[in-house]
């Protein structure tokens, strides 16, 4: 994780107590019925905010690693994004339900839904 992450991890994270530390005091003192479970749910969005920064660190840690191994520079993207575009279309339905924008599958297609009437 580079530095500025965990600069903003660690804001994230004093945000996110000093959400709760809010919420608890409010709930002490008699704050409105509305601001204890706000700040409550409020002080866990830091913290996913914490934890997606750790993912978007995984995610470059391994395309760092899969670059080194593949002997792949900054240069080949396009390489990169064709592979991506191939196996998101290869995943796809039949062409038929592609260009009637999802009303109906080829004959052949597994995702076809048979019809009840008999």
């Amino acid at each position: 994780m580079s530095l500025p992450s965990r600069l903003l991890c660690a804001l994230y994270s004093l945000t996110s107590l000093w959400l709760a530390w809010y919420s608890v005091r409010q709930y002490q003192y008699g704050g409105s019925a509305w601001s204890v479970p706000l700040f409550a749910v409020a002080s866990i969005v830091p913290v996913i905010a914490v934890v997606r920064e750790s993912v978007l660190a995984d995610e470059h840690r391994t395309i760092a690693v899969l670059r080194r191994q593949k002997g792949r520079c900054t240069t080949n993207r396009d390489e990169l994004c064709e592979a991506i575009a191939c196996a998101e279309l290869n995943a796809a339905c039949c062409e038929r339900w592609w260009t009637s924008r999802a009303t109906d599958h080829d004959p052949t297609c597994p995702h076809q839904r048979r019809s009840n009437a008999a």
